[in-house]
């Protein structure tokens, strides 16, 4: 009698549809895995590609019907001149850094270079300040004697800071490659929209799907006019008085205001120490202009944002933050950029989710 249940129970042929729908599955996932593998070299400048295109492309259109209708044409200068205002000085400041590294080695190589001694007051810090006054002292008695002594671990802090260097200038190839994928994007946009408009609806249905790519063009805009455009100009703005008062390792100051900018906290942070230490170095004349022209370029982002964020951004401190230095920490310095876009369409995209779930 059992026999006969487990029989009638047995479908031959849903177990066969049901071993053809795991193999066909398993086909799937296996060509998905090795489209994935191949293409994988490549997703980080396609990634960058389209942030680019989707921000660059109103240029595009503005100047297209100046040159009678020639799209690619109008691509092409966007892409060149992207080219020659962002990556220029990102190569600018790589090379400073390296001229800085070259400049140190072959001043402690001759023993030029003197240490002041430590103020009295170094020894009372917290934890460290005992370590530190010592250390210190010891330097400034007998620098070479000193690098000798810690040869091991300036040799390890130097590697990495090459890495960083080294790290930077892939990343600034890098920038070069996705610049040229969004000036292809740029060309063919209509075509790409609705490639992308297609495969976000075929994901996530008609709604919310259909409302994904416009909300990632609007992200993409909104942050990079109104966080990174005005912290490049307002980095470029402090850098230029940095470089021109001679101001020791100009190049990782401007690196750490950039940081500070595109977080949306205020560069007076770093210029402030700068202009004391101008004030206790240079004449008074010197430092009186130098101030006055870093205030007002630390003070700059007030008339810039107004302009350039339009409508405002609705997306918090802390996650433009956590963008820029988990960006910077991945591809270097180009990651300040694209890391503060990607999570904060990641933050727009998930509260477009948790929305509709609500309902």
């Amino acid at each position: 009698m059992e026999d006969g249940n487990l029989k009638a129970k047995y479908d031959p042929l849903f177990v066969r549809n049901m071993i053809e729908s795991a193999l066909r599955i398993s086909l799937l996932a296996l060509l998905l895995i090795l489209s994935y593998e191949i293409i994988a070299p490549f997703t980080v400048p396609i990634l960058w590609g389209a942030i680019i295109a989707m921000a660059a492309f109103p240029l595009v259109t503005w100047l297209e019907p100046k040159l009678g209708g020639r799209r690619g044409l109008s691509s092409a200068l966007v892409t060149i001149g992207i080219i020659l205002i962002l990556v220029i000085p990102a190569w600018s400041v790589t090379e400073a850094t390296l001229g800085g590294i070259k400049h140190l080695s072959a001043v402690l190589e001759s023993g030029g270079l003197k240490l002041p001694p430590p103020p009295a007051r170094v020894a009372t810090l917290p934890v460290v300040g005992e370590s530190l006054f010592n250390a210190w002292n010891a330097a400034s008695r007998d620098l070479p004697a000193f690098a000798h002594e810690h040869a091991e671990q300036i040799t390890e802090l130097a590697k990495s800071l090459l890495k960083r260097v080294g790290s930077s200038v892939l990343g600034v190839l890098m920038f070069v490659i996705s610049i040229i994928i969004a000036g292809a994007f740029m060309t063919y946009a209509e075509s790409c929209a609705a490639a992308t408009k297609h495969f976000f609806v075929r994901v996530g249905g008609l709604k919310p799907g259909g409302e994904w790519a416009p909300l990632a063009v609007a992200t993409v805009r909104n942050v990079l006019r109104g966080v990174v455009g005005v912290a490049l100009i307002q980095t470029t703005l402090i850098a230029i008085g940095l470089f021109v008062a001679g101001i020791p390792a100009a190049a990782l100051w401007t690196t750490i205001i950039l940081v500070l900018a595109i977080a949306q906290l205020p560069a007076m942070l770093i210029v402030a120490p700068i202009i004391f230490y101008v004030w206790s170095t240079a004449d008074t004349t010197t430092a009186v202009i130098f101030t006055i022209y870093q205030l007002l370029a630390g003070a700059s982002d007030n008339v810039l944002k107004p302009l350039l964020m339009g409508r405002g951004l609705d997306i918090p401190m802390p996650i433009i933050l956590v963008g820029a230095i988990g960006g910077l920490m991945l591809y270097g310095i180009v990651g300040l950029f694209v890391g503060s876009v990607i999570l904060s369409f990641f933050y727009k995209l998930l509260g477009l989710w948790l929305a509709q779930e609500a309902q």
